[in-house]
């Protein structure tokens, strides 16, 4: 081989080379393989076939595809948006399709990772589907977009047609009925997602006799998410629902089914402690919200007499 050939042999190869992800392309949420991890197995796998001058050797590196059989933590698979509803001015519940009466393979409380490009930007962010676990043909997936947010612009394009992209499931808590008492659920905005496939997989379990607290935090009234379903829910004989608002000050403003269970203000170490102290079992605590949010919650339960393995934070 000459040394033109040699050369367009190496450009070849460095034309196969993975792309370092950017600091956008990671969701932050600590999944296992995070993209970087799955970098760093491309980059070993390119090396080695680099180094060995074959090819076949990077046949196990995997790209996106549009027939979704199984998720998979490190490929993307491409999903049909089926439809797109706007809950509140800021919040969208999506429906993707599954082929056939095929289900995503999701257990209560795990998430999915979202891929987007915006001005040729690949970003990547975490969102929990709402759908119940044995939802055959689709899943649902709650996202709120905020006025800046990059992932938000992506979102709020879509439209029934398109198409986007998934990889997981990722997610550390892995719910079993019965494991515990009561599960006390402090929500902050979407961060109901991951609650309410927990939530349903209990009340549809006649057999799990698991007490439930549910807390949702929301700015306004109308700005509460799923109302009918939480309404449904808390019609169980082990499930309380809660509210806290935020941006309102006046019951009467209320429905009366709600005006008994509806706080103003903020959750904070007072009504935390009153709300464990009114829990009927020693409670597990689930939390999930803004950053600030998590980490207060965390200080509020420890300060109640939880201990660090009594509750989980998303």
């Amino acid at each position: 081989m000459d040394q033109g050939e040699e050369g367009d042999e190496e450009e070849a190869w460095l034309r196969l080379r993975p792309v370092e992800p950017l600091p956008s392309q990671c969701c932050g949420s600590g999944c296992s393989p995070c993209v970087f991890d799955v970098y760093q197995r491309d980059l070993a796998r390119w090396e080695a076939a680099r180094a060995s001058k074959d090819r076949s050797l990077l046949r196990g590196k995997e790209g996106g595809t549009s027939c979704p059989s199984k998720l998979s933590p490190e490929t993307f698979l491409a999903f049909l948006i089926s439809a797109v509803d706007r809950l509140t001015k800021d919040t969208y519940l999506v429906r993707f399709a599954l082929p056939g009466n095929s289900q995503l393979g999701l257990r209560p409380g795990q998430h999915l990772i979202l891929r987007g490009t915006v001005d040729d930007l690949e970003i990547q962010r975490a969102y929990t589907p709402i759908s119940p676990a044995n939802a055959e043909g689709y899943f649902e997936v709650l996202i709120k977009c905020y006025q800046t947010g990059l992932m938000s612009r992506y979102v709020r394009s879509w439209k029934a047609g398109d198409t986007a992209f998934w990889r997981g499931p990722f997610g550390g808590f892995f719910y079993k009925p019965n494991q515990y008492g009561e599960l006390l659920m402090l929500a902050a905005g979407t961060g109901l997602a991951p609650m309410v496939p927990i939530l349903r997989s209990i009340t549809d379990n006649a057999e799990d006799e698991t007490f439930i607290t549910l807390v949702g935090c929301f700015k306004t009234f109308e700005g509460i998410y799923l109302k009918p379903f939480l309404q449904e829910q808390a019609r169980f004989w082990n499930v309380r629902t809660f509210f806290v608002l935020s941006q309102e000050n006046s019951l009467e403003q209320l429905p009366w089914s709600y005006r008994d269970r509806t706080r103003f203000g903020r959750l904070d170490q007072d009504l935390l402690e009153e709300l464990v102290s009114t829990c009927r079992r020693k409670p597990f605590a689930l939390v999930c919200g803004s950053a600030e949010f998590t980490k207060d919650m965390a200080g509020y339960l420890l300060h109640a007499g939880l201990a660090e393995d009594s509750y989980f934070l998303f």
